[in-house]
Parts: structure tokens; C-alpha cells; sequence
């Protein structure tokens, strides 16, 4: 190598040298500010794929809000997703990786919620020494996520599961969004309220190290229209499914910020016998059934018991495309089509939907073929 190679070459080292020297004074300058910021020059050119707590579903550091009418079985699927996650079992075939802390702040219901885990136990046939070992808090108290200092008190609750078991939350239940805001006197109507309550939820994962956070929700009096109270419940949550059917209930995803609309699975509710109680009464709980059902045989068994009505209007949402059709031009297609009463609109909607075959959200009606 000549000596002029050799000075260029000692030229580009110095001027690596001094750069890497000012990245470096860069960014320990901006992580002193009070909002830190990064260049984009800083940012992975492929991202890492996410944590996963349930394979393709609940990611870590994500939140989820599953909603259904009262009785649709939301607050029994909780429970079942309790338990899978904290003893590593797949959750209606989506893998879990590992045994995860749960943190369960039941605030409705608490001593149905405890009746279904311990259902759940004998379910999978957990014996005593197994139960001690299920790294999963249950929380009964009223708690108010409106208040300026309640995050503090909740991380203190959520701590504990690391004294006791040696590992932090990875999943935190919160049953029912309702309660968090009307503990403190707000109004789930109100965005302002429901927009304290997803600030504080965030204070509070980034103080345990972003756990995955559920919210159990209810529909409104129209379960078309999804989610009761504010739309601000939409935008603050990175995957909203909504819980329909009767017999056979269906899990569908009706907002995503990064998976596809569309059935997730089906399941069913079981009776499990506590055994008679002192005065030979039954001791009983519904809890999710262990009995796979999936969501195409449950459509495909209901769609050769759809009347004319229906077959029509499903026909026309399935021609619609993915773009779907809002109710209004729905029924002026049915019109069209000669079912001119607007009632009959209505009706055969929700009959379609409680057959699992079409959904709504945010006013666009879809297929879920």
C-alpha cells in the first residue's frame, strides 16, 4: 500500500472516528430531555417482530378490547385466556410461548370470575401444587383510572406478583372498562373521560415494562354500531373484537391496526359442576367449553337456514367487496332488490350478524366470508 493510500485511508478512519464521536454526544443529549426523541437514521431499517403473548393476537405492550353484549360470554373468555396464558397452553390453536403473569382487576363480578378460574383448574386438571405455582393476581377492589394518583397505586397492586412469584405482568385484565371510568364518577359517554383513563393505562405499562393490557367492554343498545360510550374507546385500542352469536358465539376482529378484519374463532359456553352444595343445592358456573368449534362450521351450519331476505342481502354485501356498503346503501340496494320495508332491513342485518356471517364497524357493513 502506497503512503498517499495510507494517509486516505487514515483520513476516513479520523473522519468515522469524530462522526461516531457526535452520534454519540447526539443522542446522550436527547435522551436527557424531558420528551426524548430519535432521528430516523436511528431506527431499525426492519423492525423486530413483536413480543407475542398469544401468537398473532396479543402482542405486549398492545391493548385489546374485546366487546360483547351482557350474557355474550366476554368475561368467561377472560378467564379461559387467563389460564392458558399463565400455564402455557395454546388459546384456541394461537401458540403461547411461555407461562406468563397475570394481574385480573375484577371489577365486576369478582366472585364469579374466582368460581370460573377455579373451574378452569379442575378443567385442565391442575392439581394444588400445580395451582400455587400460576404466576396470576386477581384484584376485587373498585378502581378509579380517572384519578391523578392512581397509577401509582395500581403498579403497587401489579408489583406484587413479582414478590410473590418472581416474575413481572405480561398481561393485565381489566373487567370492565365501564368501572375503571364511573368508579371516579365519569362518564364512558364522555372522550374526555375515557382519554384519562388510556393515558393513565399507559403510564402504567411503561412503569411494569409493557405488558399486554385487555379491556372488557360492552356493545350498546345497537350492536351494530359496536363499542357503548365515546368512539374514543376505537382509537385508543390496537385490536377491538366483538363477541356475537348465540349457541356457538364467534370472536371477530372489526379493527385492527395491523392484522386483518375477520373471524377469529368460535366456542362455546359449558355448565361446570361444582358438586351440591351443604344444602344439596347445584354449585354451578358457565365457563368456555373445552370442545373445539370452529368459525366456518359454525357459519356453514346456519347459512342453508337462511330465508330469501337474507340470502339476498348477504348476496349484495358479498358483492360489495371489501369496501363493504353502509346501512344506507344497503337498503336502498334491498329496495332495489323489491324487500321495501325498511323493518325488514333491520331484522335481516341482525340476522345475518348473529349467524356470524357479516359484521359492522365504524358504520361499513362486511361479509366475513
Amino acid at each position: 500500500m502506497n503512503l498517499h493510500a495510507l494517509d486516505m485511508q487514515s483520513s476516513d478512519a479520523d473522519q468515522d472516528a469524530w462522526l461516531r464521536e457526535e452520534q454519540a454526544k447526539a443522542r446522550a443529549r436527547r435522551a436527557k430531555l424531558k420528551y426524548p426523541v430519535r432521528t430516523i437514521q436511528e431506527l431499525s431499517f426492519t423492525p423486530k417482530p413483536k413480543n407475542w403473548l398469544v401468537k398473532g393476537l396479543l402482542a405486549q405492550g398492545e391493548t385489546s378490547a374485546w366487546i360483547a353484549p351482557p350474557g355474550g360470554m366476554k368475561s368467561a373468555l377472560m378467564a379461559e385466556l387467563t389460564m392458558c396464558v399463565a400455564n402455557q397452553q395454546s388459546w384456541h390453536g394461537r401458540k403461547v410461548e411461555a407461562c406468563y403473569g397475570v394481574v385480573y382487576f375484577a371489577l365486576e363480578r369478582a366472585d364469579l370470575v374466582h368460581r370460573r378460574l377455579m373451574a378452569h383448574c379442575r378443567q385442565m386438571g391442575l392439581s394444588e401444587d400445580d395451582r400455587q405455582q400460576m404466576p396470576v393476581l386477581i384484584c376485587s377492589s373498585m378502581v378509579d383510572l380517572t384519578a391523578a394518583d392512581c397509577v401509582d397505586h395500581v403498579v403497587k397492586s401489579i408489583d406484587e406478583l413479582g414478590h410473590e412469584y418472581g416474575q413481572g405482568p405480561s398481561l393485565l385484565i381489566f373487567d370492565t372498562f365501564a368501572k375503571l371510568i364511573a368508579a371516579g364518577g365519569g362518564d364512558e359517554d364522555k372522550a374526555r373521560d375515557q382519554g384519562r383513563v388510556f393515558a393513565n393505562i399507559q403510564r402504567i405499562k411503561d412503569r411494569v415494562d409493557g405488558p399486554h393490557v385487555a379491556l372488557v367492554g360492552h356493545t350498546g343498545k345497537d350492536e351494530s354500531r359496536g363499542s357503548r360510550g365515546s368512539n374514543a374507546f376505537l382509537g385508543d385500542a390496537d385490536v377491538m373484537i366483538s363477541i356475537s352469536g348465540d349457541t356457538v358465539k364467534t370472536a371477530a376482529v372489526i379493527k385492527a391496526n395491523d392484522m386483518a378484519e375477520g373471524p377469529l374463532f368460535s366456542f362455546k359456553g359449558e355448565v361446570h359442576d361444582f358438586g351440591a352444595d351443604k344444602d344439596g343445592e347445584p354449585n354451578t358456573v358457565n365457563i368456555v367449553s373445552s370442545e373445539e368449534v370452529t368459525a366456518t362450521s359454525s357459519s356453514a351450519s346456519t347459512e342453508p337456514k337462511l330465508s330469501t331476505n337474507q340470502r339476498v342481502m348477504y348476496r349484495l354485501l358479498a358483492d360489495a367487496g371489501p369496501a363493504g356498503l353502509t346501512t344506507e346503501a344497503w337498503s336502498e340496494l334491498a329496495k332495489a332488490e323489491g324487500i321495501t320495508v325498511k323493518q325488514r332491513h333491520y331484522e335481516t342485518r341482525m340476522a345475518l350478524k348473529d349467524k356470524g356471517l357479516v359484521r359492522e364497524y365504524a358504520g361499513i357493513w362486511r361479509t366475513n366470508a
